[in-house]
């Protein structure tokens, strides 16, 4: 994909100079509303309105869904904001690992700017159809719910704040507040729940796709078989016998000319072996305790990839290559077919033992420990696509990643936008549900007012506190 940047790079050249150009030219239609400037047309009001008038019952319907789906996602998005801002006081570590700031808005390169490995790339060409997809479908589904409730639509287009982009349809504000509670909740649930709508969509698109493309090829490992020793106990290191081992001693016993750089050490008499890279990081966090290879055959040969074949026989997934295994018996010789970065090599591995005295090679299959955020970004990634299964496509690689990648950023951005856009916020649409409700149960304008208000701010004081706790985590 490392071309495809290129491309990218260039439509995003292009696309910026169209805008300046599109705005300049048009600047007489451009009006400033505080930060934002704004394009407005009627492009669409016709599709609004009829949608509206055609479709009466199925939207007196769907106004209750919609409103019951926002209050849902208000609930999860408020413990989920709760969950994160304890994760970021008492888990810096946690932080340190997600590394993006707690704030910040959705840009092209986000993931290859934080290098964040848990996240496909992020390209410009997404955010623009991204964008397009969420915020068109959010914005028109606001207008037929306004036009439903025979608020008038004034005006659509377009919000530039800087080089960020928004569409907007705009219902008449003072019509609206005249609306019944139930009529102003099912307007401003509107957007989300398209929102939501265009997930489930994007969903049956990816799994379809998937299904259609990827074809199960091989296991991916990402870990040797391990075990972990105390740094007292151990009592070689390259053959040398350790008096008193500790950190610094095993730092200077490393094996510096090992291509694969590990170093062998022992403990009761059994070998381990050391990997160089992740030794001081393994001290750092676990003392004298530190994690080690088992001496065992994947590690020894240095094998990786995705193993595809055992003696010409396909493996394509784990189950399958326990099965092959459990043909063979330790001491036995075997060709392991692998594929790293489309390139194939055949691996001789004579077969080890474990406890139960089975064949082994010596892999495993570690599950990361994340939380939080990055806990629902892996699983919701790890349901659709298997991370210990590797693919084979039929249209290229490239071409099917490429849209893969699309359709998970269109359905992960869509829940995205969802959830945040009901916080209980001024700025976002559940600030104004949050206020609607207040005042339905007591009635007061003073009462729903003050709670909106102290609402929005104990909200704001926790993003500045988890701020603060994101900025210190890396001191």
């Amino acid at each position: 994909m490392v071309n495809f940047y290129i491309y990218d790079i260039t439509f995003l050249v292009l696309f910026t100079a169209f805008v300046i150009w599109f705005l300049y030219t048009r600047r007489r239609n451009l009006k400033r509303e505080g930060p934002l400037y704004l394009y407005r047309t009627k492009f669409g009001i016709k599709a609004i309105d009829y949608i509206a008038k055609k479709y009466k019952k199925s939207l007196n319907v769907l106004q209750y869904v919609s409103i019951i789906c926002g209050f849902i996602l208000m609930i999860a998005i408020i413990a989920l904001f709760f969950q994160i801002t304890y994760i970021y006081v008492s888990s810096p570590e946690v932080v340190r690992s997600v590394k993006v700031p707690p704030v910040i808005p959705l840009i092209p390169y986000l993931p290859e700017i934080f290098k964040l490995d848990f996240l496909p790339p992020f390209y410009f060409t997404y955010w623009i159809l991204i964008l397009a997809v969420i915020a068109i479908t959010h914005e028109f589904a606001h207008g037929i719910f306004a036009k439903f409730h025979n608020v008038k639509v004034k005006s659509t287009g377009f919000g530039f704040l800087g080089p960020f982009l928004a569409a907007f349809v705009e219902p008449d504000e003072k019509q609206m507040e005249k609306k019944s509670v139930k009529a102003q909740l099912s307007i401003l649930s509107a957007g989300t729940f398209a929102n939501i709508i265009m997930s489930l969509l994007f969903i049956v698109v990816l799994i379809l796709f998937f299904l259609a493309v990827f074809i199960p090829a091989g296991v991916v490992f990402n870990s040797y078989g391990y075990a972990s020793v105390n740094i007292s106990e151990i009592s070689k290191i390259n053959g040398n016998f350790i008096d008193s081992p500790n950190p610094e001693k095993i730092l200077l016993n490393l094996n510096k000319t090992n291509e694969n750089n590990l170093t062998r050490i022992y403990v009761d008499n059994r070998s381990y072996l050391v990997d160089n890279k992740a030794f001081l990081e393994n001290i750092k966090n676990t003392g004298e305790i530190i994690y080690v290879y088992e001496d065992l055959p994947a590690v020894n040969a240095g094998l990786k990839g995705a193993i595809t074949e055992i003696n010409g026989v396909k493996i394509t997934n784990q189950e399958a290559l326990r099965f092959e295994l459990d043909k063979y018996t330790p001491g036995d010789t075997i060709i392991v077919k692998t594929n790293l970065n489309h390139e194939e090599k055949l691996n001789t591995i004579t077969l080890g033992s474990n406890s139960q005295g089975k064949a082994i090679i010596g892999i495993s299959f570690l599950q990361p420990n994340v939380k939080g955020v990055k806990a629902i970004i892996y699983n919701f990634i790890s349901n659709i696509k298997n991370p210990n299964i590797y693919y084979e496509n039929r249209i290229g690689s490239d071409l099917s990643t490429f849209i893969y990648d699309l359709l998970w950023w269109m359905i992960f951005l869509n829940l995205s936008v969802a959830l945040v856009n009901m916080l209980p916020l001024g700025i976002f649409d559940g600030g104004r549900v949050y206020y609607l409700t207040i005042l339905h149960f007591t009635k007061s304008k003073d009462v729903a007012n003050k709670a909106f208000k102290w609402t929005t701010w104990f909200f704001l004081l926790l993003l500045a506190l988890i701020m603060i706790f994101w900025v210190f985590s890396f001191i």
